[in-house]
């Protein structure tokens, strides 16, 4: 994408955020939208985010027991795994898989309705697309995807703990001990505050692409496809700046 391109398309992002920010707070709400879209992006990504945590914790747990153990260390395992998961994997790993099941989701939507002409149809009827389209899916994802993340934590700690006890011997009592000790609530907050960010990102992507997709069925295919590359690489790139951020404040 040439240089220009790219900043006329972060400006088209401002402005629609600003928008979908406007109207806000601007009652009545679509509350039936939201609760809709929640269900959408929150509540059908649980089996996709559990499964990732418990393995990620699995894998991780296995991984830091037998490099520990030459330093007579594989008892700190728990900790590690506890850190690197709430701190940077569990938001992290949500935000790209949920990312890029529910982003490419919005695209389509959006996209093929852009592409039928309903979006025009919306403001020829005096009704606000931003509104109606836009707000209840950032709202959605900037609310569940912070669920989503707590949900990934503890699922994610549970596998580190059950791989722990098998591959160094310690009970589940001085495991979860361990986890609890090494994380405390800014560990939390970095992880959840970072997630409510990628949800929003997450969500005005999807949302900008789909509304400006061109070109019938083969546009909506490509569009997807923009969506899914553009929200993992704004998540990876932002959970950088992201971390630096949150690591002067909270240490």
């Amino acid at each position: 994408m040439p240089l220009s391109a790219f900043f006329q398309a972060l400006g088209e992002v401002a402005l629609l955020t600003a928008q979908a920010a406007r109207e806000l707070f601007r009652p009545p709400w679509e509350l039936r939208l939201w609760i809709a879209q929640l269900d959408q992006g929150g509540v059908q990504s649980w089996s996709i985010t559990f499964l990732t945590a418990i393995f990620t914790g699995m894998v991780m747990a296995s991984q830091f027991a037998i490099g520990l153990e030459p330093f007579g260390a594989s008892l700190y395992t728990g900790k590690l795994v506890a850190l690197g998961i709430v701190r940077e994997l569990g938001p992290v790993l949500t935000a790209l898989l949920v990312g890029g099941r529910v982003g490419a989701g919005f695209t389509a939507e959006l996209g093929s309705m852009a592409v039928t002409e309903q979006i025009d149809a919306i403001r020829a009827l005096g009704a606000n697309p931003v509104r109606k389209l836009v707000l209840p899916r950032v709202f959605a994802m900037v609310v569940a995807l912070p669920l989503l993340t707590v949900l990934a934590d503890l699922v994610g700690c549970a596998g580190g703990i059950l791989i722990t006890m098998v591959e160094v011997g310690i009970t589940f009592r001085f495991g979860l001990e361990q986890m609890i000790e090494t994380v405390g609530v800014p560990d939390l907050l970095h992880g959840i505050m970072k997630s409510a960010f990628f949800g929003y990102f997450i969500a005005i992507i999807g949302c900008w692409v789909g509304m400006n997709t061109r070109g019938g069925t083969e546009g909506v295919g490509q569009a997807t496809t923009h969506t899914v590359v553009w929200t993992s690489i704004t998540i990876l790139v932002s959970d950088f700046f992201l971390t630096r951020i949150f690591l002067a404040i909270y240490g």
